[in-house]
């Protein structure tokens, strides 16, 4: 049996990461794990039933990684980030021949992520 997994994404630049993730996204922070002082910072996210870890270390992640995340109101949360006026990004809405509305964005490690709602 499958549980859920905990997606890992690169990063480069920790200040850059706490600003997208936790300023823009609104992630809450979980856990964050130094093996020292001065060493890559590796990051557990959550925000509601979502789980996200970003790392600093070579060879956990590459850049360029997508994921997708089911969110309940895809427009409300495109409304609410872009009234953060969030400098790196302008989010919108599309409807995907898939049956989803879809709004992408990528992360300022080049990660992208998708949030979409099921169109029923």
């Amino acid at each position: 049996m499958f549980n859920s997994m905990t997606p890992i994404f690169r990063s480069f630049d920790e200040a850059l990461a706490r600003a997208f993730y936790i300023d823009f996204l609104e992630f809450e922070i979980v856990f964050e794990h130094r093996f020292e002082a001065n060493t890559p910072l590796y990051l557990g996210l959550m925000k509601g039933n979502c789980t996200l870890h970003l790392s600093e270390h070579f060879g956990d992640a590459a850049p360029g990684a997508h994921i997708r995340i089911a969110v309940d109101d895809v427009d409300a949360l495109c409304l609410s980030l872009n009234e953060k006026k969030y400098r790196n990004a302008r989010p919108a809405c599309q409807d995907m021949p898939w049956g989803s509305r879809e709004m992408t964005i990528n992360d300022p490690f080049g990660n992208r992520v998708t949030f979409y709602t099921t169109n029923d």
